[in-house]
């Protein structure tokens, strides 16, 4: 899935390329998304330790952060931030833009209006892999995930099994005690509308946006307040649960997900909204904000009939070919 997702991302960035005469070739276009696909992965993969490890495995042994190995077996990279993924991607764009010249908010608007649709089939890797899947629900949605049951050992086993039943819910029985119940399938609810529907809007205004940048904020803080939002429908990960709770939980994170209480998810996720606002702050307020002019018929824009003088003959069209060629430019 990260092989389609890359692909799909590379076709988008060269149709838009295309779409705008970007003076980008398919050389710097190869660098570019090589480079992007390796800050990516080693953001995604450090900030996966430094935020999620909270056993300090990796602390312990930082080496041991990109060794597909555990115990003898082939595991590969298993842990991976998407807010850590967004970082170095952004550090990558800002340094390549650097090293070659080219503008980082045009750079980075053609990602923004790429990535959510590749971004689609991660999250639908995700869901074969039967990971990352929701809270306990009576929803016609529930999907019965195999790594998904509750087994008697577990700390809240009792009170999960109580609630549930008191939401009339059957349990499947698996080996040694392992209660499995239907659950909210909420990678196909990001899926849809952190990847679908947050790049349909963002390709819409692709070729109307109002300053460079723009597309960034969309970006920032679309996918931030979206995932916010479907992060209730999430069971925060076991070991950390809430990272910030104005009250106290009387069901477990498997059940229900308190409206004042936070996940790691949606505290990133609100400075990710924060950086969004704050970007678009500053972009539209930059001195050579205007964005490139898009042509997608691959024309110029027709000229303006010719305006008459006070007189009564013609204007001379020397000052508007002037300014046509300087607003080209």
């Amino acid at each position: 899935m990260y092989v389609v997702a890359f692909t799909v991302a590379y076709l988008l960035y060269r149709r838009q390329i295309k779409e705008r005469k970007f003076p980008m070739t398919d050389d710097d276009l190869s660098g570019l998304f090589l480079w992007g696909i390796l800050a990516l992965i080693f953001g995604a993969r450090i900030f996966y330790a430094l935020v999620y490890d909270v056993d300090g495995f990796f602390r312990r042994s930082p080496w041991l952060i990109f060794w597909p190995f555990r115990d003898g077996e082939f595991t590969g990279l298993q842990g991976m931030s998407y807010h850590g993924g967004v970082i170095g991607g952004i550090l990558a764009i800002l340094i390549y833009s650097k090293a070659k010249n080219f503008d980082y908010r045009e750079i980075g608007d053609m990602f923004a209006a790429s990535i959510p649709l590749g971004f689609t089939f991660g999250r639908l890797g995700n869901f074969i892999n039967g990971e990352l899947y929701g809270r306990i629900t009576t929803s016609p949605l529930g999907v019965i995930f195999p790594h998904g049951g509750i087994a008697p050992w577990h700390s809240d086993f009792h009170r999960i099994v109580q609630a549930a039943e008191e939401m009339g819910l059957t349990p499947i029985a698996g080996p040694a005690g392992i209660l499995n119940f239907p659950r909210h399938p909420s990678q196909l609810y990001q899926m849809f509308f952190e990847g679908i529907f947050l790049w349909a809007v963002i390709w819409f205004f692709r070729n109307r946006k109002p300053f460079k940048g723009f597309l960034i904020t969309m970006y920032l803080t679309g996918y931030g307040l979206i995932r916010f939002v479907i992060e209730y429908f999430r069971q925060p990960d076991a070991a950390i649960g809430y990272r910030i709770q104005f009250v106290e939980p009387t069901l477990p994170p498997a059940i229900a997900h308190p409206l004042l209480a936070f996940s790691t998810g949606q505290v990133l996720c609100f400075l990710m909204i924060l950086a969004g606002l704050v970007w678009a702050f500053f972009a539209s307020r930059m001195s050579d904000r205007e964005p490139v002019l898009v042509y997608p018929d691959g024309g110029l824009p027709a000229p303006r009939p010719a305006m008459k003088e006070k007189q009564g003959g013609e204007k001379p069209n020397r000052n508007r070919r002037r300014k046509m060629r300087n607003k080209l430019k």
